[in-house]
């Protein structure tokens, strides 16, 4: 345990956005799994929608600094694909 107060500061801080970091992140993963499933399925009209709350959730977690925006295109991208698969 550190004794300098500034690094328990940072311990703390870091602990609090690793929580938030975590949070987000599985967020990203539960909408993404929305989109398969509903491609799996083949409704299109679902995917859609969940393609645009998907879209939506993983540029939120590009902007926070969560992932980085080649990393938050290339989901989008991934999860876009899909849908367009359905015709």
């Amino acid at each position: 345990m550190a004794n300098i107060k500034s690094a328990k500061k940072r311990i703390l801080v870091n602990r609090t956005r690793a929580d938030r970091n975590k949070a987000v992140r599985s967020s990203v993963k539960t909408a993404m799994k929305k989109v398969f499933a509903a491609v799996d399925a083949k409704d299109k009209d679902k995917a859609v929608s969940e393609l645009q709350n998907a879209t939506k959730v993983i540029e939120s977690a590009a902007s926070k600094g969560v992932y980085h925006k080649n990393n938050a295109a290339h989901k989008v991208s991934r999860i876009a694909k899909a849908v367009n698969t359905l015709g």
